[in-house]
């Protein structure tokens, strides 16, 4: 019996699934719903934009795509255009891998004071994503305040200090570039509850920052551990003994005059954002770190921003029919109930690189096999059904190969010295179509 699969979301985790779902069974077909006409999600949206090479992992889900048995319905939202219940109805199972989309809050005064912003949206400006294209961000002084340590708190101290020309070669949207470019910046500040033994920075991203153009990165040698202590595995204890090694570089270089200077500061955690009807500054709380956690030593200090960008981490925002748990959908062990399931951040939170939902995903099409090799239900409709659904309430959906329209539009509108020029507006991928 060919079994018929649908997967809301085709980033990583979305296609980590699907490859593992035609692997358990070879002659099913799949749906991969998307409510961006483009594809790809974490890797398009999330991903830096001058980190493009890291974006060609989606050569390899673009050739799942273009299977035969497999179908590409962008543009279309789950909870908008059809409902949660319709897809169950409709596909012996349902896997949800649409990420995590909404930045959790810090929970401070001043946290809605113009010029506060989430890294989820402020990355998805400078990435061009359709839901973020107008935020307008504040970025008219010389200083910017980043809450967090990891990852993506690196990414944005770094688009935000490299200059144009280091930004060569990156798919960053031009109305992006040129207001980073016009910011009058001096110094931007990343700052972690914790120390850096507790950061979640991984060693070739922390390396990135050693030799920027105009700005130099300070680190407080006094802020450095001797050695890594704690309980760690082998891989997680070398990532840690990486990373102080080039933290203590960066402390030890010497500091040429660079126009912009890019602080580390461990162990301060936000208190307040101040100002009267915009960002003015950012008062914190010195910490110290007890047994991993960050403990207040009732030292206050102020610093002066034109905007706060926090990056502490995202929650997803699931359709109606699904619940939240925290920051992930309700779950267990990626199984949400009989034959819908999750996978990537909405199942575990916003955690891990690309590649690590690979291994996630193949754990929970495992289970859900498992699960269906009893089911003896009959067939569902499928693709079929879902499309002739979908036309009569007139949605315009987008084929693979009209995704493959919109990047040559893309590619045709790229500026000098960089890839493509991303559409910003999903009316304007669909013109492409007309």
């Amino acid at each position: 019996m060919t079994k018929s699969f649908a997967i809301v979301g085709s980033g990583p985790s979305g296609m980590y699934a699907a490859d593992a779902l035609l692997k358990k069974f070879p002659s099913c077909r799949i749906c991969v719903f998307d409510k961006i006409p483009m594809p790809f999600g974490l890797i398009r949206y999330g991903v830096a934009p001058d980190h493009f090479k890291t974006k060609n992992t989606s050569r390899q889900f673009l050739r799942t795509l273009e299977l035969e048995q497999v179908h590409y319905l962008g543009n279309v939202e789950v909870g908008r255009d059809i409902s949660t219940d319709e897809l169950k109805e409709n596909f012996d199972a349902v896997v949800y891998a649409i990420g995590a989309y909404n930045d959790r809050q810090l929970g401070i005064k001043g946290e809605n004071l113009r010029g506060v912003y989430g890294a989820c949206a402020f990355v998805g400006w400078y990435n061009a994503h359709p839901d973020f294209c107008d935020l307008n961000p504040m970025l008219d002084g010389e200083t910017v305040a980043v809450i967090g340590i990891g990852n993506v708190a690196l990414d944005v101290c770094r688009v935000l200090t490299k200059t144009r020309t280091e930004m060569e070669g990156s798919d960053i949207s031009t109305p992006a570039l040129d207001r980073i470019q016009s910011m009058p910046i001096r110094e931007v500040h990343m700052f972690g509850r914790r120390g850096p033994i507790e950061a979640g920075f991984t060693p070739k991203e922390l390396g990135e920052v050693r030799d920027l153009e105009r700005c130099a990165a300070i680190v407080d040698s006094k802020q450095l551990p001797q050695k890594i202590e704690g309980n760690f595995d082998t891989r997680e204890k070398g990532i840690k003994e990486k990373n102080l090694k080039i933290l203590n570089e960066l402390a030890e270089q010497s500091k040429p005059q660079k126009s912009i200077k890019m602080n580390f500061q461990f162990y301060a955690s936000p208190t307040e954002i101040l100002g009267k009807e915009r960002v003015e500054g950012i008062r914190l709380e010195r910490t110290k770190v007890i047994d991993g956690k960050a403990r207040s030593t009732g030292e206050v200090f102020d610093v002066p921003c034109c905007s706060v960008i926090t990056a502490i981490g995202y929650q997803a925002d699931p359709p109606e029919g699904l619940k939240l748990n925290g920051a992930i959908l309700e779950n267990t062990n990626g199984c949400i109930n009989d034959n819908v399931y999750v996978v990537g951040w909405a199942k575990r939170g916003s955690s891990g690189t690309i590649p690590t939902n690979g291994p996630d995903s193949r754990a929970v099409i495992e289970l859900l096999s498992e699960t269906l090799e009893n089911d003896n239900n009959k067939i569902k409709g499928g693709y079929d059904s879902i499309s002739k659904l979908l036309e009569a309430r007139n949605v315009r959906t987008v084929s693979i190969n009209d995704m493959k329209k919109i990047q040559a539009a893309e590619i045709d509108n790229a500026r000098k010295n960089h890839p493509w020029e991303k559409f910003t507006k999903i009316e304007s991928m669909l013109e492409v179509l007309n």
